[in-house]
């Protein structure tokens, strides 16, 4: 790792939207042949600072020299031009089109007659064999491939260009500990190659398995520039968040001191839950004022049961009932009134919609349950959103920015507050904390223990085992699309607990993965 030159200096950066200063005089620095980590908070200011880097933000202030010549970028193809590449968090292929048609895509080998596809081709094996990816046809479906390759062929696409430099945006967040230690593998040879490799994550273990140095921003601000064997993990949330990994304690113990779950009224219960294919017939009892968590490992059917018990896909046996009385739940409707809010782990295409403002987002479910030809007044509306942005947190406060100039965890604040404005019993949260940092994780684990103590219940799923024992008063177990076990939480359980019986239940697959983080 090269301390001559920078490949990369971005100094007294400066960037503001109306309302809010979105970075503020932030210096950052990234050398040739090495894996440069951007930690902060959601709202922190990585992405904007990653959007000026490659051109998509113009900066207000401030210089960006790359290889030490002062570059203004006036968009990506500059950025570009620069020897800049980026790797977003969704992979932004085109699922339609073959690997080497990905991965060569306005990179083609043109001859006389338009587009050379033998050369291309040929272009793009090479491409992949550079990668480590040899065994790869260029012409196989890349809708064959697993994401996890897929993100792999999104890195050999960026390298294309002969990236000097390769940003690389959360690019683990959809991958098992296998997936990431292959790319790893990739990313060291990249490094040992010379590139500069600017690395995003909000999973620390992967940070410190990776990272060479660690730049740190809190609230749009330069925090400071680390090397990542001289900074240990709480200095560094600290760092990040203003405040010390306590936090975590105090909420697992606010979470133990709710009253004990057989003390409590029964506010749903199931029996016999099931769908074809799904999830196998299934019990469950879910008491007033809990957390229940849901464990399992990726395909267990710990979304697919949460489903079942919204409405939104309808079961083929069973029973329901709440409050003791039976009822239908058919679909989303049907769950809303009936006081269920089911809050997805798929954020981005079945959450949000990126188009339309914070306001709009955070009414729709409200609207939704009361029937379009009856619109919430301005005054119902301003009451909603007031209430969410104040209570939840939400960076910036405001209320008509499009939520998909948000970060992952605001949107996420904003998501929990449209499904608390509908009120409800039971609110049912598919993985609220992923892809999001411990600031955020910190804020949104209060507020599931805060509406514990207010009584309502909350059905906790998390790939993250400790996340769920924090949390929760019982914890159903998952695997193989049904329940294996259902444990009450003590001081003696613990993630290796609920890993211990998913092996007791067969050999786990390759693809499991026990997040340790904060």
């Amino acid at each position: 790792m090269s301390e001559s030159l920078p490949v990369i200096e971005m100094k007294g950066i400066s960037i503001s939207f109306p309302g809010v200063k979105a970075l503020d005089d932030v210096n950052f620095r990234l050398f040739p042949g090495e894996v440069h980590t951007l930690m902060g908070e959601n709202g922190a200011g990585k992405s904007t600072l990653i959007k000026a880097l490659t051109g998509v933000y113009t900066i207000d202030a401030g210089s960006i020299v790359v290889m030490g010549e002062e570059r203004q970028f006036h968009g990506t193809a500059d950025a570009q031009r620069a020897g800049i590449s980026t790797v977003y968090q969704e992979v932004n292929l085109c699922t339609n089109l073959n690997i080497g048609e990905n991965l060569m895509l306005g990179h083609e080998v043109r001859g006389v007659f338009g587009v050379n596809w033998r050369a291309t081709h040929a272009a793009a094996n090479e491409a992949l064999r550079a990668m480590g990816l040899g065994h790869l046809d260029s012409r196989e479906p890349l809708a064959s491939l697993s994401i996890a390759m897929q993100q792999l062929v999104a890195i050999s696409r960026a390298m294309v260009i002969d990236a000097k430099v390769l940003i690389l945006d959360e690019p683990t967040s959809s991958l098992d500990a296998l997936e990431v230690e292959n790319l790893f593998h990739v990313l060291r040879g990249l490094r040992d190659n010379g590139v500069a490799i600017l690395f995003v994550s909000h999973f620390l273990d992967q940070v410190y398995a990776i990272s060479d140095r660690i730049t740190v921003l809190r609230n749009g601000a330069y925090v400071g520039e680390y090397l990542t064997r001289e900074l240990d993990r709480q200095k560094l949330i600290s760092l990040m968040i203003g405040k010390e990994l306590a936090v975590f304690a105090s909420i697992s113990r606010a979470a133990t001191s709710l009253e004990p779950a057989a003390a409590t009224e029964v506010l749903l219960d199931a029996t016999g839950l099931g769908r074809r294919g799904k999830v196998e017939p299934t019990d469950l009892v879910v008491n007033k004022g809990e957390v229940l968590g849901f464990a399992g490992l990726l395909g267990s059917g710990r979304t697919e049961l949460a489903r079942l018990l919204y409405g939104a896909d309808k079961p083929d046996t069973g029973d329901v009932t709440m409050h003791g009385k039976k009822v239908s739940l058919h679909s989303p409707v049907s769950g809303l009134n009936n006081r269920i809010a089911f809050s997805t782990e798929n954020r981005r295409d079945e959450g949000t919609v990126g188009d339309l403002t914070v306001r709009e987002n955070l009414v729709l479910a409200v609207q939704a349950r009361r029937g379009w030809a009856r619109p919430l007044s301005k005054r119902e509306k301003d009451a909603i959103v007031d209430k969410y942005i104040s209570e939840l947190g939400v960076r910036p406060a405001d209320p008509d920015r499009p939520i998909k100039d948000l970060s992952g965890g605001n949107q996420q604040k904003v998501l929990l507050g449209r499904w608390l404005a509908t009120g409800p019993e039971l609110l049912i949260l598919d993985e609220p904390t992923r892809g999001i940092d411990v600031g955020a994780k910190a804020e949104i684990q209060e507020a599931v223990v805060q509406l514990a103590e207010g009584g309502t219940s909350v059905v906790f799923i998390s790939s993250e085992l400790e996340e769920v024992v924090r949390l929760s008063s019982r914890v159903v177990v998952m695997k193989d699309h049904r329940k294996i076990d259902e444990i009450t939480v003590g001081p003696d359980v613990t993630t290796q607990t609920i890993v211990d019986i998913i092996a007791a239940e067969g050999q786990p697959g390759d693809n499991q993965t026990v997040e340790e983080q904060a």
